[in-house]
């Protein structure tokens, strides 16, 4: 019977009750919606900081990510390959060297930083060639080719086929210098990338810098990028002591604070927007109690216990929650798919941002993050029952004579 008159009561005054849960239905979706808007920020931020470059997990030799030595090195062998790859969250694993030196082309030359690659497997950890604005990967079979970040290619004057010169300090002291032909230029909107990341065939650069049958690094690539660090942590134990397995918190430490504060940002600006709409609620079932003083008098008189009447209002404000909560995720869902599907694009307005080690890009897209929806879903009912408590315990306290008088 409670439940009975708790849904009748709540359209006793269906301006009143329209008013307040549309209140409460735009509050949630949009609130919805902007945290599915922040999530694909950080996705982007996250994608571009790992998936363009780093990897997801980087297994090198011992301090090799800090100081980027030229001589630490560690065997290249297909069995580690294989041995990394055969844990469960692992997609894909790519060796690669590093080194840096002098790029040039006729009469302009500019300092660049020289990443060895296997075309095949560096595609399936990083998304690099699949941001060419021109020309086309290269394959394992053009060991000669090279891909260039555009702020490169714009500094040095070159567009795809052109011939570069590259000069770069080898191992045994040499000076290991040769020539590269462009097949492909890139744009992931990172500066550092663009105006001075150069791919280049790693058995190419393992010749040049007299290196035969060595690796600095091993990307690694997993399927659920925020749990990389249990992968990392499994690897560790997995391989020798000589090697170091960083997961990319490690390699970009600005960029876990900015996901952890995200987290604690979300839970307060959720808490910020339900307060406002729980006054709005508190307001609604204050004006409905008083309303109704004299129908709770004539239920005490007929011997309804006050814990009944406070339950009732309640259940009330219980049930406004729920109906608000189904027409806002519903809502919020079909806003965040299109946002996801669709979004905004604003390069025409303003320029990639970089911040955190990521890259924030100019395009407005929503991702479904399950979080995005419990926390506010459970955040509103709560709002919602703590907003009806004060009005059920009037409600409950008054005093069946003095509530039949009431006009």
């Amino acid at each position: 019977m409670l439940l009975t008159l708790a849904l009748r009561n709540l359209w006793r005054n269906r301006r009143r009750s329209l008013l307040t849960l549309s209140a409460m239905v735009v509050s949630s979706s949009l609130l919805i919606l902007a945290l599915g808007v922040f999530s694909g920020m950080f996705s982007d931020m996250l994608a571009s900081a790992t998936e363009q470059y780093h990897g997801h997990i980087v297994i090198s030799g011992q301090d090799y990510q800090e100081d980027r030595d030229l001589y630490t090195t560690f065997p290249a062998d297909t069995q580690i390959l294989h041995k990394v790859e055969s844990q469960p969250q692992v997609v894909a694993a790519a060796p690669r060297v590093r080194s840096f030196g002098l790029i040039s082309h006729a009469d302009a030359s500019q300092p660049g930083e020289l990443l060895g690659i296997v075309p095949e497997r560096e595609e399936r950890v990083t998304t690099l060639t699949r941001h060419l604005v021109a020309g086309t990967a290269f394959t394992s079979e053009q060991t000669r080719g090279a891909l260039i970040g555009t702020g490169l290619a714009r500094k040095l004057g070159v567009s795809t086929g052109d011939e570069l010169v590259v000069l770069t300090q080898a191992s045994d002291g040499s000076i290991g210098n040769d020539l590269l032909t462009i097949r492909g230029i890139f744009s992931t909107g990172d500066t550092r990338h663009d105006n001075g990341l150069v791919l280049v065939h790693i058995d190419w650069l393992r010749t040049l810098l007299a290196l035969p049958d060595v690796d600095h690094e091993i990307a690694v690539r997993v399927a659920e990028p925020l749990l990389a660090d249990q992968t990392a942590d499994l690897l560790a134990a997995l391989l020798d002591a000589d090697y170091e397995v960083l997961d990319w918190g490690d390699l970009l430490p600005q960029m876990r604070e900015a996901i952890a504060a995200y987290d604690v940002s979300r839970l307060i600006m959720v808490s910020i927007l339900y307060l406002a709409t729980g006054l709005g609620i508190l307001n609604t079932f204050f004006m409905s109690v008083l309303e109704r003083t004299r129908e709770f008098g004539v239920l005490m008189a007929l011997g309804v216990r006050p814990w009944r009447i406070r339950l009732l209002v309640l259940a009330e404000s219980l049930f406004m929650g729920l109906i608000a909560l189904a027409c806002g995720i519903m809502l919020a869902l079909l806003m965040t798919l299109y946002m996801s599907t669709v979004g905004i694009d604003l390069s025409g307005t303003i320029s990639p941002i970089s911040y955190a080690g990521g890259t924030i890009l100019p395009r407005l897209h929503a991702v479904l993050v399950f979080d995005n929806f419990f926390v506010p879903a459970i955040l509103l009912l709560a709002i919602s029952l703590l907003a009806g408590f004060l009005p059920a315990n009037r409600a409950a306290k008054l005093r069946p004579v003095e509530a039949l008088r009431e006009e």
